[in-house]
């Protein structure tokens, strides 16, 4: 969507943390914008470790996910701004441009969501997410839940990832004591 733009030299794109890393490592671009969904290492986590090895790149995270949790951590992570996937050219024109200029950049519907005050009511998780959440809660590893589900041990650990991040906790029994007492498990 981008690459015929004037004002912007389109540099390359990366795949995962560790073509993006090597990347860096050979052009150093004005602005990133990361997903949030990457194998292996997560887009939130790749964010910080971009900003403190190459302090003068800014990034705006770009992900389909428009909860609080993910937003807010992207940019605690030192993201400069988000946007959802759903943006337009002009929209995402707008967000590099800001972000170029040593601003902030949301998209309305993120400004909308980080603006929430009950910031505690449930997290909204996908069907597949409950799904993996209920399988972790009967104590089945990553390949034992790939197998059930028929999806790849990746697909699982990203969705494990998004529940950390949703329930805004560090580890699998803190997410399945919370679950339980949400009683979403």
């Amino acid at each position: 969507m981008l690459k015929n733009e004037k004002c912007i030299e389109w540099m390359g794109h990366a795949g995962n943390a560790d073509s993006c890393m090597a990347f860096l490592k050979q052009q150093l671009p004005d602005v990133i914008l990361m997903d949030i969904s990457m194998p292996g290492i997560s887009g939130i986590e790749l964010c910080k470790l971009v900003r403190e090895q190459y302090p003068s790149v800014f990034i705006i995270g770009l992900s389909t996910f428009n909860q609080q949790s993910f937003i807010q951590k992207m940019l605690d992570n030192g993201a400069s701004g988000y946007v959802l996937k759903n943006a337009t050219q002009q929209e995402l024109m707008e967000a590099i441009e800001t972000v170029a200029a040593g601003q902030t950049y949301l998209s309305d519907e993120v400004a909308s969501v980080l603006r929430k005050e009950d910031n505690d009511a449930l997290p909204v998780i996908t069907r597949r997410e409950k799904e993996v959440l209920g399988l972790i809660s009967e104590g089945m590893t990553n390949n034992e839940i790939a197998q059930r589900l028929f999806i790849s041990i990746t697909t699982v650990d990203t969705h494990r990832k998004n529940l950390l991040t949703k329930f805004n906790v560090k580890n699998t029994a803190l997410l399945i004591r919370i679950a339980t007492q949400l009683a979403i498990i």
